[in-house]
């Protein structure tokens, strides 16, 4: 979850508009199509997610004399397509895929080589799935595997190789011991590089220093990268992609240069050791490259609808390279990010989900023949009294969740009206440096977020090293490595104190890293903030039941000496608590958890944390035009309550279909800033005829000029379906009856505002007219609908759409 670059959100605001803003030429670049943003120029003129228009002139003659222009039978280039920050129409896409169908499905019987076009279409989006899957899955196995090595560049370097990380390094080395695992002669700190010894406090100065040094190095150059080179890459992207799924615009951020600078800098920002992960960006890569990969198929690349259900199957692509998880990847764009979201998409989503896994496993990131990096597996069965603390960490998650999103939206607001907003690059290196400083001295906060979470879910055993796992072991049996409770060493007190800093750390270093201009995904730190806390619960209880065994909670179920209490449990619990929190998650969320751990028999408390935890989305702080799907609709209002014109308002700007020039509609368009114009028959009858979109008649006058000899400004514009004699002496006129929509959804004006909610949802409508006998009245907009939506919950309206 991310924040759009601060320094647009003006011109976003004056430029942006779902259903009533401008559009302007594309065939060239102007002032208002360059914005900067921190610094880097950003072309809104750029056209990576929609294929450029061809405004070639074409001239049709018939003996001689230019053919009348009829865009029903010759189309115009860019008639169709959307302005950048526009929401699409989903009716329209889908109708002109269903024309497609069908013309490909009548053809086929004609002749051989158009039913192998036939097949070949069938199969296109099957093929572009196994692309999908492939690409991401390598570029996730690429990722794992640098982050982990530039982590580990940190605190030293391999001998053998400085390709090698830590722990790769020391795999072949005999002189590995048990106690000290993690230490060979081939793998140097920069200590003992640089002063030769490893001992002494010149040495954990050194250490230190160097640190702090590469941390500073990759956060500098991940939102150096993203200032200069794809602004869109910062964040994690998920509600900017849960707001394109639902019909919404934004050219170049699913494009190439934004997937190449976030794949980058997404393996500087987490080596640098911020408090942020790179589940969450991975879905913005995924889908980068669905969108991408739409290009090399036309039913894809030339219609917006179909490729947002492509888009749907990235975004479990995402998931499930993140947390090695196809069928929670499934679940997550179902419940989560997807707003069309058919069976075929469900087959396909699971099969490109499938793919990515299997691919990712090839790659085997993490050398231990899993998908992720913390895989455990416990084998101590929970009790029903369990229940209590598991609800206890789910309250803890919901609190969590809510504190955060209430901090987080402080500080960015902060952000935007302060200096941190002005200076991106120095708030990158400013928290930088602080979590560099404060988090060395702790060894759960030094190292990586994803091995402190692999370290906490840890079940422990004979085998285990770690001061979590240092108990006494006198009453012990070494026959086998199921441990009973026992009662905690030193190591073990001392690992608590740790983990209680690391909690009070982690929590707030979040909320000021979460929102930079840097990608930064926001479901690993939310997991180590509940892991951390669910393993110090779990150690209380372990150590309450060994103490006193003999109390009614425990009597009958924990007897002295067996294994009741698995604190590791407890920390996989508050993770998903946790997680589920902040981002609302709750089915996903548990099979993400089911997948992530192997712990199948665990789903029982997993839900249970999830329901606790359950809170709102984040995605109301970037004000993105996004209809959610499970906000209840309660309220007691009509059609006519809502529209447009209100009763103080100018009358509603319509066309007639047969009564103005190009000179009067060109005037139109100049003085009101409406993305469509509905058509009557008359001002006097108001008997609605059809609508037009103000991009589709402003490209096709501007085509007709261009096009046909004779139209000039006194040139009457039909809508008609056939064009009456006209005078000898007047200009020819402009038949444009193919670009409107002879069926735009109509309500009346006493339809109750729930249906009208409803209908916007389901449907993806950009806009409704509302009728009285079939007399046109007003109109309602997706805008309007957010705004009133926005009202009855005392918000701001005005915080919708970019402010």
């Amino acid at each position: 979850l991310g924040s759009m670059p601060v320094d647009v959100s003006q011109y976003l605001a004056r430029r942006f508009s779902m259903d009533n803003t401008g559009y302007c030429n594309e065939s060239s670049t102007s002032d208002e199509d360059m914005v900067e943003i921190a610094g880097a120029t950003l072309d809104f003129s750029n056209t990576e997610d929609v294929p450029p228009l061809d405004r070639d002139k074409c001239m049709e003659e018939v003996n001689g004399v230019p053919k009348l222009m009829d865009l029903l039978d010759d189309p115009v280039p860019g008639v169709g397509t959307y302005e950048d920050f526009n929401t699409i129409d989903w009716v329209r896409e889908k109708s002109k895929d269903r024309d497609r169908h069908r013309e490909i499905t009548s053809k086929s019987k004609e002749s051989t080589w158009a039913l192998v076009k036939s097949v070949s279409d069938a199969f296109s989006g099957w093929l572009l799935m196994l692309l999908i899957g492939l690409m991401s899955g390598a570029l996730a196995g690429g990722i794992d595997i640098s982050a982990h090595w530039m982590t580990d560049l940190k605190e030293g370097v391999c001998l053998n190789g400085f390709w090698f990380n830590h722990e790769h390094c020391c795999w072949t080395s005999n002189e590995t011991t048990f106690q000290e695992r993690d230490k060979c002669p081939q793998w140097k700190s920069w200590a003992e590089l640089i002063i030769g010894t490893t001992e002494g406090p010149f040495a954990y100065i050194t250490n230190y220093l160097m640190y702090v040094c590469w941390a500073l190095l990759f956060a500098f150059l991940a939102v150096t990268l993203v200032r200069a080179f794809a602004p869109y890459a910062c964040g994690s992207g998920i509600p900017e992609i849960k707001t394109i799924l639902s019909g919404f615009i934004i050219r170049g951020y699913l494009g190439k240069w934004t997937l190449i600078i976030k794949t980058i800098t997404l393996v500087l920002a987490v080596s640098s050791g911020l408090s942020l992960g790179k589940e969450g960006p991975l879905v913005h890569v995924a889908c980068c490259c669905g969108n991408i990969l739409c290009h090399l198929f036309t039913k894809y690349r030339k219609n917006e609808a179909k490729r947002r259900e492509v888009l749907s199957a990235a975004a479990a692509v995402g998931v499930s390279v993140a947390f090695g998880a196809p069928i929670g990847g499934v679940l997550f764009s179902l419940e989560e990010v997807s707003y069309y979201f058919p069976l075929k998409t469900l087959w396909r989503s699971f099969f490109a989900a499938l793919v990515a896994a299997f691919t990712l496993r090839s790659i085997n990131p993490f050398g231990n023949s899993r998908l992720v990096l913390f895989y455990v597996e416990f084998h101590t069965p929970w009790h029903l009294l369990e229940l209590v603390p598991f609800v206890l960490l789910g309250i803890f998650g919901g609190i969590w969740g809510a504190f955060f999103i209430r901090a987080n939206i402080a500080w960015c607001r902060r952000r935007k009206t302060t200096w941190l907003g002005h200076y991106p690059v120095l708030e990158v290196l400013v928290v930088t440096a602080i979590t560099a400083v404060v988090a060395f001295p702790n060894s759960y906060t030094r190292t990586s977020t994803s091995e402190l979470i692999s370290e906490l879910f840890n079940d422990c055993g004979l085998l285990d090293s770690s001061k979590l796992c240092n108990y006494d072991n006198a009453n012990v049996t070494k026959s086998s490595n199921e441990l009973p409770d026992r009662p905690a060493g030193d190591d073990v007190y001392t690992a608590m104190w740790q983990l209680s800093l690391a909690l009070v750390f982690k929590m707030l270093i979040t909320v000021v890293t979460f929102g930079m201009k840097v990608p930064s995904g926001l479901f690993i730190p939310s997991m180590a903030v509940g892991a951390i806390a669910g393993r110090l619960l779990g150690i209380g209880m372990e150590q309450l039941a060994y103490y006193h065994h003999d109390w009614a909670i425990f009597r009958g179920w924990c007897s002295p000496g067996a294994d009741c209490i698995t604190p590791g449990l407890y920390a996989m619990v508050g993770a998903a608590a946790c997680l589920g929190g902040v981002t609302r998650m709750t089915v996903s969320l548990v099979v993400i958890m089911f997948e992530l751990t192997g712990g199948l028999e665990y789903i029982v408390p997993l839900m249970a944390a999830a329901m606790t935890s359950k809170w709102v989305a984040h995605i109301r702080l970037n004000g993105y035009p996004f209809l959610e799907a499970k906000e209840e609709f309660s309220h007691k209002t009509l059609a006519m309550d809502v529209m447009r014109p209100r009763r103080s308002d100018p009358p509603l700007s319509v066309l007639t279909q047969d009564g103005m020039t190009v000179e009067d509609v060109e005037t139109m368009i100049t003085e009101t800033t409406y993305s469509g114009f509905p058509v009557v028959v008359s001002h006097e009858s108001q008997r609605l005829v059809g609508f037009v979109l103000r991009r589709d008649l402003t490209i096709s006058i501007d085509n007709a000029r261009q096009r046909q000899d004779g139209i000039v400004s006194t040139s009457r514009i039909f809508f008609t379906e056939y064009t009456p004699p006209q005078p000898p002496s007047s200009p020819p006129p402009l038949k444009l009856r193919g670009i409107m929509d002879l069926s735009p959804f109509t309500v009346t004006d006493h339809t109750a505002m729930d249906i009208v909610v409803d209908i916007f949802r389901k449907l993806g409508l950009r806009q409704c007219l509302i009728t009285h006998n079939g007399r046109l009245l007003g109109i309602i907009t997706k805008k309007d609908i957010l705004k009133h939506v926005a009202q009855i919950a005392n918000r701001d309206p005005d915080s919708i759409l970019f402010n």
